[in-house]
């Protein structure tokens, strides 16, 4: 009897770890992805950033303005006040970006020669914000980056994104190429040209579509491990040669957004989506913005 006691004491202990083993051996429950708006700080960060919270979103990518201590000090009170996690600060300027297929092969990004130092500057002091704001990462349009690698433009639009994202790395932080003017296929080789470890990209899918430049969900095939980020944005393909495709609420244009919330799922993506309605404002946008809300989150609950 005493045997029969000590061989079920034994048999209870080993079934007992084997449980408590379990969860470990299949690793942690994927972090749930979250939703995010992209708000402008450059006039007032506290209004922008309680806008992102009164809206019931926890993330948000920060468009950023006056870049010395005071307005990132600012910003991190804002961020802190209201419980909002700051994914990324988006670098714009300076000079003319006219988004459209006739000027902005010449005004957009680090791919024009007669902006770049200028704009390569500025996405250092983004850079510099986003430390003293506590933000982990810069991000910022790179341009129509050329198809053919042999352009000149190529090799000095490589870079020019390899010294923005060494100075980002420097300091702790990642450094996303937007994608929408360039094809998937030609970011991934520029971003492999550049060579660093803290290079990706922030994937918008609406951008694809409005600039013509790939199906979202295949495209993800494409830029998979690199996609840090994510703008939740739809859209109309491009019928005018001259004009960008017509944004359109989330939901009633091109982009899949089941099947592309799967396949970003399926590739281990758990960073935010992150919510951009560009084309209204006003009770229209916010309308937009709360209808996107309830759709994502139909598909990122599935």
């Amino acid at each position: 009897m005493e045997r029969r006691r000590i061989l079920q004491g034994c048999l209870g202990a080993a079934v007992a770890a084997l449980r408590a083993e379990a969860p470990a051996a299949h690793g942690p429950t994927p972090a749930k992805i979250r939703l995010g708006l992209i708000v402008s700080v450059a006039r007032d960060a506290d209004a922008a950033i309680r806008r992102v919270h009164d809206l019931g979103l926890p993330t948000c990518q920060a468009g950023v303005g006056a870049t010395e201590p005071a307005a990132a000090g600012r910003l991190r009170a804002a961020l802190d006040r209201y419980g909002i996690e700051a994914t990324s600060a988006v670098s714009t300027g300076p000079g003319p970006e006219i988004y459209d297929f006739l000027q902005g092969p010449a005004t957009i990004g680090l791919v024009p020669r007669l902006y770049r130092s200028a704009r390569i500057a500025r996405m250092k002091a983004v850079s510099d914000f986003a430390r003293l704001a506590g933000i982990p990462a810069v991000q910022g349009h790179c341009g129509f980056i050329p198809e053919n690698p042999g352009d000149p433009l190529y090799a000095e639009t490589v870079a020019a994104i390899r010294e923005v994202a060494a100075y980002c790395r420097e300091r702790g932080q990642k450094f996303r190429c937007e994608t929408g003017q360039e094809t998937p296929i030609t970011l991934l080789r520029a971003i492999r040209d550049v060579g660093l470890d803290n290079l990706g990209v922030n994937f918008d899918c609406g951008n694809l579509v409005l600039y013509g430049k790939a199906n979202p969900v295949d495209a993800v095939d494409t830029l998979g491990p690199y996609i840090q980020g994510v703008h939740a944005k739809d859209g109309l393909y491009p019928t005018d040669p001259a004009k960008l495709g017509q944004e359109v609420p989330i939901g009633q244009g091109t982009v899949d957004f089941p099947a592309l919330i799967a396949k970003l799922k399926q590739i281990g993506y758990r960073n935010p989506l992150t919510i951009e309605r560009e084309a209204t404002e006003g009770a229209r946008q916010t309308a937009d913005i709360l209808a996107a809300k309830a759709y994502l989150e139909k598909l990122i609950g599935a």
